[in-house]
């Protein structure tokens, strides 16, 4: 089996957290902070963090573009928690100049569950995993408004989305890279 070389965008948030889960389920991870360090890779996490921090840092690397254009030519990518705003189409309540990649068709709000103090676990059955449910970590998290036509709800929460996959596009409103499940980084590996 190849090993898939992994990029994890570091420029701010959980990047230790994914590219430990990526060593263990056996990918190749490679941090991404330049438009260089994409060269070669096969896949992208998008971590959670700060979305507009995040996205301030996606213009002043020069990242942004780049990224657009190997999202727009396939590009498998997992978005977790800020990841997921980052790959949505429509930022429901983000700054009027922060950009999207728009890589799966969803509307999110940023914070939609409420302040840190409000974060919590859930155990959630996932269609798409063996083995019973995944137990995730909701911090800040966002919450989906608007699910397109193709896109697949994997998991929800009272109803709300918090698991989509649209082609090659992966996209968790919580942070599985603190569980200590690795299902989830195994599913987007095996289908890179």
């Amino acid at each position: 089996m190849a090993v898939h070389k992994v990029g994890v965008l570091a420029l701010q948030g959980d990047v230790a957290e994914h590219v430990t889960a990526l060593l263990a389920v056996g990918a190749h991870p490679v941090e991404v902070r330049v438009p260089e360090d994409m060269a070669g890779l096969d896949a992208l996490v998008f971590p959670g963090g700060e979305s507009t921090t995040m996205s301030r840092l996606l213009e002043s690397s020069g990242l942004f573009d780049a990224l657009t254009e190997h999202l727009a030519a396939g590009m498998p990518a997992f978005g977790t928690c800020a990841g997921m705003i980052l790959l949505a189409t429509e930022v429901v309540d983000g700054r009027p100049d922060q950009r999207s990649f728009g890589a799966i068709d969803l509307a999110v709000r940023r914070n939609g569950y409420g302040r840190q103090v409000d974060s919590f676990e859930r155990a959630l059955p996932v269609s798409a995993l063996a083995g019973g449910p995944l137990d995730a970590v909701f911090i800040r998290a966002p919450v989906v408004e608007r699910v397109g036509r193709g896109v697949e709800v994997l998991a929800d929460v009272d109803g709300s989305p918090v698991l989509c996959r649209q082609g090659s596009v992966l996209v968790a409103a919580f942070h599985p890279e603190l569980s200590g499940d690795l299902r989830l980084h195994q599913l987007f590996v095996g289908e890179c």
